[in-house]
């Protein structure tokens, strides 16, 4: 995809990005897989970042779209989001591994290729984001950001693993994929 083209898909609110990404190929530094599971932030979302405003943390968000917001998660993990229109972004949850297994592995210290990509923090330990990234165009190395032009079955329910406005059912996942972080309730 060239880079105006993901310019396009990604200068989107990210309630319509967020399912669009999955099954989407994403690597970093040729480790990673397709994507499963995302939620999505808007800023006058009392959950997202952007809420209060531009601070030096969440500059990226506030960048133009098709760009990475990396930020740490209660001091311990990694977290990546990709920035959309007017300082959303979509929170990448979980990715089923593809590329790099091995290399994950050792990152993370563990075997199950379930458990490697299984969260927002895991993911980006076993591809190596840090907030080095922060700032970072999905169009150029060491990001490989493929779409996928078929999109399957979508699970979608409430965010997780947030305090504020945990009813909106922003997080969406490839239904039934045994990658996903936390599995969706049954309807």
């Amino acid at each position: 995809m060239d880079n105006q083209s993901l310019l396009q898909f990604f200068d989107r609110e990210a309630t319509l990005v967020a399912p669009a990404l999955l099954g989407s190929t994403l690597l970093v530094n040729g480790v990673g897989g397709l994507i499963v599971e995302t939620e999505a932030y808007h800023p006058q979302d009392p959950a997202s970042h952007s809420f209060r405003g531009p601070t030096p943390r969440n500059a990226a968000m506030f960048g133009p779209p098709a760009r990475v917001y990396v930020y740490r998660s209660y001091g311990i993990h990694w977290c990546i989001n990709f920035v959309c229109s007017h300082a959303s972004a979509v929170l990448i949850r979980a990715i089923e591994p593809t590329e790099g297994i091995e290399t994950m592995r050792e990152r993370r210290g563990v075997e199950d290729i379930r458990q490697l990509c299984s969260g927002p923090g895991k993911l980006c330990e076993a591809m190596g984001v840090t907030r080095d990234l922060d700032g970072h165009a999905l169009a150029l190395p060491p990001f490989s950001f493929t779409p996928n032009p078929d999109p399957p079955k979508i699970a979608i329910g409430p965010r997780i693993g947030i305090t504020k406005a945990v009813e909106k059912p922003w997080r969406f996942g490839v239904a039934d994929s045994p990658f996903l972080s936390r599995k969706f309730a049954r309807e």
